[in-house]
């Protein structure tokens, strides 16, 4: 299994995977007009690879660009001529690469039309979604190792595909710019540095030898993102700025606003519905946390058998009534309340909360959640501090 064969590296800040051992290796790049980008690329991870570093043979490729520079990549690049990615394999012996016109992607508008460039906010917005999906499917794959290259193709087209491979990126995944030596760079002759000596008119008047020039990989470390979102945005194709967005909340410092008056609370910014009832039991829980600890103490134990709590019940009730002001109370909650309820009615209420909270917080609702008692603190809690819950109206 390649599994076995996946070495560890480590450094002082973290642990990477050799990409290397996995089966399926895959290179993904955007282009525009110079499609050279992809063949430099390859060359540079297979070819030139400094010994002791990570060589990278793709068993795969993937181009993502707009009309124009897909064109420009299926002429260069797959033709029968010149087609230059033909040549790099054949020339550098490398093996069998999937890559052929099916592997060209063109960007796409939301409603599937194809983008002829990226010159409006629509078009930039559309572009960025297209990209994120693409990474998101390709890093999916637990038996693939990615590699992005953002060389080609426009500033916002590099910058939505690097920060793409930060939200989800991987330890076996690689971000790299590829570097060409003067006078190569940029010249639409120079695809590779071929093994034989070969001169080329690079500019008008300015001829050059192939096999001089010089390619490198640069590196590019990025912050891997991923454990910040929860698993259905990994799962399933999401927006750009939706993924953007639930960073925000999961990695924003923790932040909760109890509306009384409303009945709704505010966590790192985002509105959580709640029932009056899932209020009440928040609230009374926050405001513990406000008053030391003095609140809502745990309900008594009781036999399985028992369906009232007559002790803690009318406790509970008067909490509730300090915290939302007892014509606040919804009257079915007080009717409840004033009944008596056992363990599971509360249980049930904190489970179904704790749910509420994580559906729409996702990986930072781990701050939020109501927490049960535990031998050192008798009572329902919640794992913030006095200064991060505040008691006032929530603005709309």
């Amino acid at each position: 299994m390649a599994a076995k064969q996946r070495a560890l590296t480590t450094d002082m800040t973290d642990v990477r995977i050799n990409p290397e051992g996995f089966p399926r290796r895959i290179l993904l790049a955007v282009t525009g007009l110079s499609p050279q980008v992809v063949t430099e690329t390859i060359y540079a991870l297979a070819v030139a690879a400094a010994p002791g570093s990570e060589r990278f043979v793709p068993t795969e490729v993937h181009v993502l660009s707009t009309v124009r520079g897909a064109e420009q990549a299926r002429l260069t690049l797959l033709s029968r001529d010149p087609g230059w990615f033909h040549r790099l394999r054949a020339e550098y012996e490398l093996p069998e690469i999937a890559f052929d016109e099916s592997h060209v992607h063109v960007l796409q508008t939301t409603d599937g039309r194809p983008l002829e460039d990226i010159r409006t906010p629509q078009d930039n917005h559309d572009a960025a979604d297209f990209i994120t999906e693409w990474v998101r499917a390709l890093t999916a794959d637990e038996d693939a190792a990615l590699h992005v290259s953002l060389a080609g193709g426009r500033k916002t087209m590099g910058f939505f595909l690097g920060y793409a491979l930060s939200l989800f990126g991987r330890p076996q995944d690689r971000l790299s710019h590829v570097l060409v030596s003067e006078p190569y760079e940029a010249s639409g002759e120079f695809f590779y540095p071929t093994r034989e000596s070969r001169s080329v008119e690079l500019r008008p008047k300015l001829f050059a030898d192939l096999s001089k020039a010089r390619v490198e990989l640069a590196g590019i470390p990025f912050v891997p993102l991923r454990h910040g979102l929860e698993s259905r945005l990994l799962s399933r194709r999401t927006s750009y700025n939706t993924l953007v967005d639930a960073l925000k909340v999961s990695l924003a410092p923790p932040e909760l606003i109890v509306d009384p008056r409303a009945g709704r609370i505010r966590a790192s910014g985002m509105i959580v519905p709640l029932s009056p009832t899932e209020f009440a039991l928040y609230a009374v829980a926050a405001r513990r946390v406000q008053n030391g600890g003095k609140l809502l103490e745990a309900p008594v134990k009781l036999d399985r058998l028992s369906m009232k709590n007559k002790d803690w019940s009318p406790r509970f009730l008067r909490e509730v009534r300090s915290v939302w002001g007892e014509m606040r109370i919804p009257p079915r909650l007080e009717e409840t309340l004033t009944r008596g309820v056992n363990n599971q009615w509360f249980s049930e209420h904190v489970s179904r909360l704790n749910r509420r909270l994580s559906q729409a917080l996702g990986q930072a609702a781990h701050h939020y959640r109501l927490r049960k008692p535990r031998r050192d603190d008798p009572g329902y809690g919640i794992n913030l501090s006095l200064d991060q819950i505040r008691f006032e109206e929530i603005a709309t």
